[in-house]
């Protein structure tokens, strides 16, 4: 019988009984309403995971009931136009208040969760700021109660201790139009870091480590602006205090300002260190892409790397807003994080991250085109995300300043999702409709990797645990040239030209093989910072160089003619500062019969001959440009160089 038969039949009958231990659901619950299933069944085992009998009923869980966004539609349209829009008139961001106002749930239907939850027995019941978690502390047997289910013990096949639910996870159908998951009933699967130690006496040729400062100049980022002043976020799990202390051995021995740091907990702290390597590894090659300087390192910490606690690290980072861009080395098989509910908990932050102008970094795996192990073509989540940037992971061959080439990296993450969306950056570009991933990747070979300090002693690490904070840390250098206000980075990154990157044409990751443009093993290929400075439009605060205007206008008749001479170096999107001139003008010359009596008024837009229109056309040409704004028009104002326009004839800009 094969062995995924023997695991079902097994927790079947520990099923049966676990439900007489787990106690009877109180009335409280189960009184005046039906329960439903939400889209969790039981939890799905691996090859080598052992059922080792029912769990008791005093084990200890945390919970994290995930509620849904309210006006969904609107959201995604929110986030398509602001990230392809160029009307600087059209709002690229919101505030964390304003993602709250707008699409979190009530805090009527937060309410009635948090309500319910104490009903059943749990304790420590909390609301998130954004409303999109309610977490609470209980046991087996009051989680098996409310959720009517029941729970088995595990020993996953690398050993660690675990527990499962062995049925679909029920909700009282008064709340099925609240809940979208409930995260924290089974612990066998959950994120694992990336971080790859090199092989001792392996070596290769033309292939060699290199010290995090080095990077930056490899990648193209001589003479670009530092991440000064930029702050990063890193998701980290348990005691970070010797991360802390190599970071400031890095920075010291390679002559760098030392590097302010913050520590932000979800969900309690723990004394594990296992995962030392990772977080010096994250920490010391983000500051070292990014120029030597950011504003400060901020350490999103968490006790442990349940899919429940990296759920609940994840909102916070959202509901802080506290920096721009985010680095997560860590991942698990997508379909895994699909099962759970984390998956659809964590797109749902995602999508608040983008709505307020974060990034999140994250590497892609070190499994190549196989995360699940099962020797499909499944790839990892969090990177599968349609709203974060994924970084896969390549072979770099380069002198300590000089890239010379690069190829895929065998073991580097990347494939086609099994079920996220493909979002309309990728249309046309990634193969297939469902998200594509990586986007861009970075070195990520150990044998080319990063020789970092870990626990007072220099160590060469790779994985793609080393391309997502590259990638952090060029992007938050863009942050500091362009401002804060530029947005989520993967639209843009779609937008660059070719020249830009890298490309990756050689190499593959067991399932997926390098190719000319994008492609499913290294996306778009190697971010070359200079190229991306250059050429990415600015967004707005930070250090942004303000437009110099330069307008000049004629009156004849019932016609005026404006000319704009102005210059943007930076390539800030100079409509807005159009649109304030223009109204100055219109002023000075008031009052005039083209401005407010009756006959013909002037359209104003950016091609064609001047041209004169009645008052009801215009109105109602101001009305089609209001709702559907004339790309093509505003093209003309928001170029990176001194340019001269006639404004004429097509659409009527509102003011």
């Amino acid at each position: 019988m094969p062995s995924h038969h023997r695991l079902k039949l097994l927790a079947a009958a520990i099923s049966l009984a676990a439900a007489g231990a787990l106690g009877a659901t109180p009335a409280s619950i189960t009184s005046g309403g039906s329960f439903v299933a939400l889209n969790q069944h039981a939890t799905m085992l691996r090859q080598g995971d052992t059922v080792s009998g029912p769990l008791p009923a005093t084990q200890p869980m945390h919970i994290e009931v995930a509620l849904k966004l309210r006006n969904p539609a609107q959201l995604h349209s929110f986030i398509a136009t602001a990230k392809t829009s160029t009307l600087s008139m059209v709002q690229r961001s919101l505030t964390t208040p304003q993602f709250v106002s707008s699409y979190s749930p009530t805090a009527s239907q937060a309410n009635k969760v948090a309500a319910w939850l104490r009903a059943a027995g749990f304790t420590n019941v909390q609301i998130s700021p954004n409303r999109m978690l309610v977490s609470a502390d209980g046991r087996a047997d009051t989680a098996g109660a409310a959720f009517k289910t029941t729970f088995a013990k595990v020993r996953t096949r690398n050993g660690r201790m675990a527990f499962m639910h062995n049925g679909d996870v029920r909700i009282p159908a008064s709340l099925q139009d609240v809940v979208l998951s409930v995260i924290g009933l089974q612990s066998v699967h959950q994120a694992h870091t990336f971080a790859k130690p090199m092989q001792a006496g392996y070596t290769t040729q033309a292939v060699t480590g290199h010290n995090p400062v080095e990077f930056a100049s490899i990648y193209g980022g001589s003479g670009v602006a530092t991440a000064a002043g930029v702050p990063v976020g890193i998701v980290t799990q348990g005691k970070i205090t010797q991360t802390i202390t190599d970071l400031n051995t890095f920075t010291s021995q390679n002559g760098l300002a030392t590097v302010t740091t913050q520590t932000v907990n979800t969900n309690g702290t723990s004394s594990d260190t296992s995962g030392l390597g990772e977080w010096s590894l994250d920490s010391q090659d983000i500051v070292g892409m990014a120029g030597g300087q950011v504003g400060k390192l901020i350490f999103y910490n968490i006790p442990t790397l349940s899919n429940s606690n990296l759920t609940a690290d994840f909102n916070t980072i959202v509901n802080a807003n506290a920096t721009k861009i985010i680095n997560v080395s860590l991942g698990e098989c997508e379909t895994s994080a699909q099962g759970d509910g984390s998956a659809a908990a964590q797109d749902q932050i995602f999508q608040q991250a983008v709505a307020q102008g974060q990034t999140f970094s994250i590497s892609t795996g070190d499994s190549g085109a196989d995360e699940c192990g099962d020797g499909g073509v499944t790839p990892s989540w969090p990177a599968a995300s349609q709203y974060v940037v994924a970084v896969g992971g390549t072979t770099l061959n380069a002198s300590t300043t000089t890239w010379n080439s690069a190829t895929v990296w065998t073991s580097g993450g990347g494939s086609s999702s099994t079920f996220e969306p493909q979002p309309s950056w990728q249309n046309g570009v990634a193969p297939g409709s469902k998200r594509g991933l990586p986007d861009i990747a970075y070195d990520a070979d150990p044998n080319s990797g990063a020789k970092i300090i870990v626990s007072g002693a220099t160590q060469q690490y790779g994985g793609t645990s080393l391309s997502a904070p590259l990638f952090a840390g060029a992007w938050a250098r863009i942050i500091a040239i362009k401002g804060s206000g530029i947005g989520f980075a993967a639209p843009l990154l779609y937008q660059l030209p070719a020249s830009d990157f890298h490309d990756i044409t050689s190499g593959n990751n067991g399932g997926e093989t390098a190719s000319a443009g994008y492609d499913l093993a290294t996306g778009r290929g190697e971010l070359i910072i200079s190229g991306a400075a250059s050429d990415i439009g600015g967004g707005g605060g930070g250090s942004n160089v303000p437009p110099t205007a330069n307008f000049s206008d004629s009156i004849s008749n019932l016609t005026v003619n404006f000319t704009d001479s102005s210059s943007d170096s930076d390539g800030f999107d100079r409509l807005a500062c159009l649109g304030l001139r223009r109204r100055r003008h219109l002023d000075r010359h008031q009052p005039q019969p083209h401005l407010r009596g009756g006959g013909h008024l002037q359209r104003l837009a950016h091609r064609g001959t001047d041209t004169t229109v009645s008052r009801r056309d215009q109105q109602q040409r101001r009305n089609r440009c209001t709702a559907n704004t004339d790309r093509a028009a505003v093209a003309a104002t928001s170029g990176r160089t001194a340019r001269s326009a006639t404004w004429s004839g097509r659409c009527w800009p509102t003011w």
